[in-house]
């Protein structure tokens, strides 16, 4: 077995391959792909499997395509899907394209040389085609017995499944002929949901050009419930930090469940073997104190966020659940932690008082309730009880960045931002 392929059964990677991919992987570099969805406004970290999946492979020398579905976006794919997809518009999918190959840029190594990651996008050769010519040269190569085997549509045939959707198969395969005859693509990974979608390729790929192609497919990952890995209550996690802030993403990862924080560590992060390991032997020392999960969720918030940002979501954490002293914190921490909890713009700093500071903040719907809750010992001041009724703010109660910090009673928090 080559080297890649046991390295990548190892991380949890194989669920499905072709039976000669071991031996074509061998015999040297290759270029291979994954295709994405930009019916959604982010990527989600349902997508981060796979590009750490191709991430594998171009650590071990090959070529990655990052593959946005322009193109086939306007279909939609039935696979995993209990209903059709609502159909977006050309500028609505194209708007999303671009922010999710700007996320790409974190995740891939698109610098010059043989193992560069590329982004297409498949609207470059689909929105061409015209439909005769296209089920004349692709279509006659595939029957309907064949594709009603397929398990992306056995799943939905009870349910009702369009001929747009039914079509969907043909425009993947196509994209697998297409990237094997322009870019010398021999490779197409995915989850296993796509293994149908991906035998389809390699099928017409024969059929055409007598090529030889292959497909590796991951198991799905899901979380310790069985839900869709990246969903909440709340919906899904994606890696726009607008969607979903940095603390949120990397709270995602800090309360992974004991008995998939192992899998975690290897699907997600490119930490060595030998590391993990020893993460391992240590959680299953004490799990309580959550360290592999700790290591779990900087990795992946830095990966994706930038270095930076594990800090400041451990810096909010602290201030939420351990009462950290806000005074040291860094201005970056801040505005994050006024993504998490209720946050007021004040015209001034100058001359603002407590109690007009705490109605300010939703604290205290009048100034006599905050003047009474101020009395009782029941608001802090950058985590400091104040039980001055008196109390003008000063320069200095200001933290980085123009910010207050308000706190009513144990987690009751409200937070002031200088208008600027």
């Amino acid at each position: 077995m080559s080297d890649l392929l046991a390295k990548l059964k190892w991380r949890g990677f194989v669920h499905q391959h072709t039976r000669e991919l071991d031996a074509h992987l061998a015999a040297g570099r290759h270029t291979l792909y994954c295709g994405f969805d930009p019916t959604a406004p982010s990527l989600q970290l349902g997508n981060l499997m796979p590009i750490m999946l191709l991430r594998q492979f171009q650590l071990a020398g090959h070529r990655p395509i990052a593959l946005m579905g322009g193109g086939t976006g306007m279909i939609g794919d039935p696979s995993g899907k209990p209903d059709e997809r609502p159909l977006l518009s050309p500028e609505q999918i194209r708007a999303n394209l671009h922010r999710m190959r700007d996320q790409m840029a974190r995740l891939l190594d698109f610098d010059p040389g043989p193992a560069q990651a590329l982004v297409l996008n498949n609207a470059d050769w689909l929105l061409e085609q015209r439909v005769v010519t296209f089920l004349r040269d692709v279509g006659k190569h595939f029957t309907v017995n064949i594709m009603l085997q397929k398990e992306s549509v056995q799943a939905r045939l009870e349910g009702g499944l369009s001929y747009t959707e039914f079509s969907y198969m043909l425009l993947q395969a196509y994209d697998f002929l297409h990237l094997f005859q322009e870019r010398q693509c021999t490779i197409q990974v995915g989850g296993s949901d796509q293994w149908g979608n991906i035998t389809a390729g390699i099928d017409l790929i024969r059929r055409v050009k007598a090529g030889d192609a292959h497909g590796l497919v991951a198991p799905l990952v899901t979380t310790a419930s069985g839900a869709k890995f990246g969903k909440t209550e709340a919906g899904a996690i994606y890696l726009d930090p607008s969607l979903t802030s940095t603390y949120k993403f990397y709270q995602f990862w800090f309360n992974v469940d004991d008995g998939h924080v192992e899998s975690y560590l290897k699907l997600f992060t490119l930490l060595p073997r030998d590391e993990i390991e020893a993460l391992m032997r240590t959680h299953k020392k004490d799990p309580s104190k959550r360290e592999s999960q700790r290591r779990l969720a900087a990795t992946v918030t830095a990966m994706v966020h930038g270095k930076e940002a594990p800090e400041s979501a451990q810096t909010v954490n602290a201030i939420l659940f351990s009462d950290l002293d806000p005074r040291s914190v860094a201005a970056g921490a801040l505005a994050l932690l006024a993504q998490e909890i209720p946050t007021a713009r004040v015209p001034s700093a100058d001359g603002l008082s407590l109690v007009d500071a705490v109605v300010a903040a939703g604290l205290a719907k009048s100034k006599s309730e905050a003047r009474r809750h101020i009395e009782q010992g029941g608001i802090y001041l950058n985590q400091q009880r104040v039980k001055d009724v008196a109390r003008t703010l000063g320069p200095s109660d200001w933290l980085g960045g123009g910010h207050l910090l308000l706190r009513k009673g144990k987690k009751d928090y409200g937070l002031l931002r200088v208008a600027r």
